[in-house]
């Protein structure tokens, strides 16, 4: 009889009424991170009332970050956690019912999302949610079409440093973080810089206009005009760099004074509300807005720097 270590044998353990979940994508730390505040009630972030169950390896060769990390993750999931790894999107639908989209490389969202909305599933789709915006609205589309609930944000949205930033009738922020790009994607910000693409929107909302962005050697500036005057800025870093901000309101500023990385457990507790019926933390236009801010900062910097006008 096989002994299964004491993490595992505890994550089998746990109730039967817990909410059944399984991944998509086991080229992402994010994988084992989600599943050990899941199925570990040792772990000192434990979540309780939902288990990860089953998980599809995914991962893509031709990216080397995924390639390199798909099956390490795939065995530590099974060995450490009790989780059954299937063949096939297929095969993982009928035994859950929520889904963690966790493939690293964007580009695999739109197919994997399609085959995903047939069994009308609420899912998380991690960082990016798509490698383009176009790809990024067909997704929408999609969950529209089925009635498929479904959000997608950066652990960075949910910091708690943010909210001590936060300021009434807020004039403007300035964001910064690394942004190193993979040739992959189309859209580079989508890559790493979209998180602090959600910081900025997380402080400033949807409404933005008008984009400029401007390359150097070692990172971007990334500028943002909103329809109702707010101006926004991101600074991007091409080394993995910590995250930070400053918010403007009248004759006041406030500054981080911590890296706003804080680990992942306060995205994977909205995650599993909004699994349990809850609304989505994010809202599907304001995801979709980030998108065109990225695709006009990409177009932006074609062009040389030129000012660009949101799609």
């Amino acid at each position: 009889m096989k002994i299964l270590p004491l993490a595992a044998a505890a994550a089998v353990l746990l109730p039967a009424a817990d909410l059944r979940i399984g991944i998509i994508g086991t080229d992402t730390s994010h994988a084992g991170a989600f599943t050990a505040m899941l199925n570990d009630p040792s772990n000192k972030n434990y979540i309780p009332g939902a288990r990860v169950v089953a998980a599809f390896k995914g991962g893509s060769a031709d990216l080397e970050s995924s390639a390199s990390r798909v099956d390490k993750y795939a065995e530590e999931l099974a060995s450490k956690y009790g989780v059954e790894i299937v063949p096939s999107i297929q095969a993982l639908l009928p035994k859950v019912e929520a889904i963690l989209l966790e493939s690293v490389d964007g580009r695999k969202h739109l197919p994997q999302f399609r085959e995903i909305a047939k069994a009308g599933k609420p899912v998380f789709i991690d960082k990016p949610l798509a490698s383009t915006l176009p790809d990024a609205r067909e997704i929408a589309r999609i969950g529209r079409e089925n009635g498929v609930r479904w959000f997608s944000a950066s652990s960075l949205r949910f910091s708690r440093g943010i909210p001590a930033l936060k300021q009434p009738e807020l004039r403007g922020a300035v964001v910064w973080g690394p942004g190193p790009t993979d040739k992959t994607h189309q859209l580079d910000l989508a890559w790493y810089g979209i998180h602090s693409v959600e910081i900025l929107y997380t402080f400033l909302g949807r409404g933005c206009v008008e984009v400029t962005r401007v390359s150097g050697a070692n990172g971007d500036v990334v500028s943002g005009r909103w329809s109702d005057g707010r101006l926004g800025t991101v600074v991007l870093d091409n080394d993995y760099a910590g995250f930070g901000a400053t918010t403007f309101a009248k004759r006041k500023s406030l500054v981080s004074g911590a890296d706003f990385y804080t680990g992942y457990q306060d995205l994977v507790a909205e995650i599993i509300k909004f699994f349990k019926g809850g609304p989505p933390p994010v809202e599907e236009n304001e995801t979709l807005e980030m998108f065109a801010f990225m695709d006009a900062a990409q177009r932006s910097k074609e062009s040389g720097g030129k000012p660009v006008a949101l799609k």
